[in-house]
């Protein structure tokens, strides 16, 4: 009996557990991607015109990425209250506009949804970066397949919703936006003791490998059957008890990856930890040198007295000059006939707070290239309702559902590619954004050439290139400015997605849509035949 509570407690304090648990969290917590099914619902009970929708979309992006207040939290409260906090504003905001739109509410002004959207949306930032903070410090040296699944399974979470709301057949598509309030809360609330850091760099196995492949087959399959499904609904059509059995599948798969905890805590022998460390041991070096070290100094004029044949003599020759030469200069220095530039702050790599990342180029580089990719993906994303019926396609949200698929895809492809270019290749890992950039690209221009079977190939690579960045940038943040102020600066980072919808949704994408839907409607053409004539910023929103 005694041996059975020592395995539960070391079942419940087991790394794999709280990353399993985590995942079962992002699975249902990304439900703002389910705004592309919901705004139609709202554009027609409210009757909003496109502009007005537009604000709302752009509102629940910035919900769902200022997380200011949640990475500012993670770092003086405990993991579960964070989740609650995030569990409230989810089940009030979004209970809210359920209540408006099944007409139980008189309606209401705009700002009043706005706001709801807003604080049920920003709830999504407490579950992310709960589950983030808490799983990359329990697994510090494998970031990007971490970041990759958990985001992977946030982006999925719009197919998953989709498949559970049709599982249990509600009575009116209103119902979804009340299965978005209540759904993710339950989940979040059973959880929430399980989720947080329990010095998971202590609990290195050998199985690691073989744990995070076994992740990544499941994540796979998961992705293949929710396609299958979308497919065999949209070219056969299945009856109810078939969706419900379906239904039931998916949530198997869902629960699949629990195994690789319970057979590391109880079918497996026990062996002494390994620890994992956060930083990389120091070298030896001699005592006198430690000191010089702790205050190191740069000689500004070393490069200008350096004379030039000195890079190409031998290297031990080469290192003798220079001991030299640094010897002489700080002689001068301390003569007063140099100036001497000290270091300050930490260096790359090291523990950084958000201000002294804000200072660095290489942080606003990384912000900047994600405004303009978030921007035009989530463009398509929240637009996705009007593309496909501007097109002729009545079943919107099989597109839904598919872009959150290959967004899923994106996430966790994302992040084993990046990891592997680092690790086999040696490449860093902002490579991985150039390359998800290109297959945006091409999307987005296959798309605007109108190319045959555009809605499917732009659905693809938009999910694909979209759902590559949520992931590189982070992990490559975590990795130039450590991982003490990891939520802060993964929430700063998130609000590159907003800034990008405002820019290219709502200040340039609807009024061009607007205004060639009012010159359409004044020459009385229909607008969905008209719309495979038009460039692709008049089209996508």
């Amino acid at each position: 009996m005694e041996q059975l509570a020592e395995k539960l407690k070391a079942f419940v304090n087991n790394r794999w557990l709280v990353f399993v648990c985590a995942m079962w969290v992002q699975s249902c917590a990304g439900f703002g991607y389910l705004f592309g099914s919901i705004s139609p619902v709202i554009k027609s009970t409210m009757g909003y015109n496109q502009k007005q929708i537009a604000i709302l979309g752009a509102v629940k992006d910035l919900g769902a990425t200022i997380g200011f207040v949640a990475g500012s939290l993670c770092e003086i409260l405990p993991i579960w209250v964070i989740l609650l906090i995030g569990v409230v504003q989810n089940f009030v905001g979004y209970g809210l506009v359920g209540l408006v739109t099944a007409n139980i509410l008189p309606d209401l002004p705009l700002w009043v949804l706005c706001v709801a959207i807003f604080v049920g949306t920003n709830g999504e930032t407490y579950y992310n970066t709960a589950t983030l903070v808490s799983c990359v410090q329990n697994f510090p040296r494998n970031r990007g397949p971490v970041v990759g699944i958990l985001k992977g399974f946030a982006g999925l979470s719009g197919a998953i919703l989709t498949q559970v709301y049709a599982m249990i057949n509600f009575p009116n598509e209103a119902a979804l936006i009340f299965m978005v309030a209540v759904g993710p809360s339950i989940v979040v609330i059973a959880l929430m003791f399980i989720i947080r850091p329990v010095g998971g760099h202590k609990q290195v196995r050998p199985s690691d490998g073989s744990s995070f492949l076994f992740t990544y087959s499941v994540c796979i399959i998961l992705a293949a059957y929710l396609l299958g499904v979308l497919v065999l609904e949209d070219l056969v059509g299945i009856n109810q008890t078939l969706v419900t059995l379906l239904g039931v599948l998916l949530i198997i798969l869902i629960f699949f990856p629990v195994i690789i905890p319970i057979l590391l805590v109880f079918a497996s022998e026990p062996s002494p930890p390994v620890e994992d460390n956060l930083l990389p041991k120091p070298e030896k070096q001699e005592a006198g040198s430690s000191e010089q070290d702790a205050d190191e100094v740069i000689l500004s004029e070393f490069e200008d007295e350096k004379p030039p044949e000195v890079d190409s003599l031998p290297v031990s020759e080469r290192q003798k000059r220079i001991a030299q030469l640094q010897a002489k200069l700080f002689q001068a220095a301390a003569e007063g006939a140099v100036r001497v530039k000290r270091k300050k702050g930490p260096h790359r790599g090291e523990d950084f707070t958000l201000l002294q990342a804000l200072i660095k180029a290489d942080f606003w580089l990384m912000f900047i290239s994600l405004v303009l990719a978030a921007g035009s993906g989530l463009t398509v994303i929240d637009n996705l309702g009007q593309i496909c019926q501007s097109l002729g396609y009545s079943n919107t949200s099989i597109f839904v559902s598919m872009v959150s698929i290959f967004n899923f895809l994106g996430r966790v492809g994302g992040g084993y590619f990046s990891e592997t270019i680092i690790r086999k290749y040696a490449f860093p890992r902002p490579v991985a954004v150039a390359v998800a950039q290109v297959i945006m690209a091409f999307g987005l221009l296959y798309y605007a050439l109108g190319g045959p079977g555009q809605i499917y190939v732009t659905t693809v690579l938009t999910g694909l290139g979209y759902g590559a960045h949520l992931v590189i940038v982070p992990a490559s943040a975590s990795e130039l400015f450590g991982l003490k102020s990891f939520g802060a600066l993964y929430n700063f980072l998130a609000l590159a997605s907003p800034a990008g919808s405002l820019i290219f949704s709502v200040a340039i994408a609807s009024d061009i849509y607007d205004y060639y839907a009012e010159k359409q409607a004044s020459l009385r053409q229909p607008i969905s035949g008209f719309m495979s004539l038009i460039p692709f910023g008049m089209m996508i929103h």
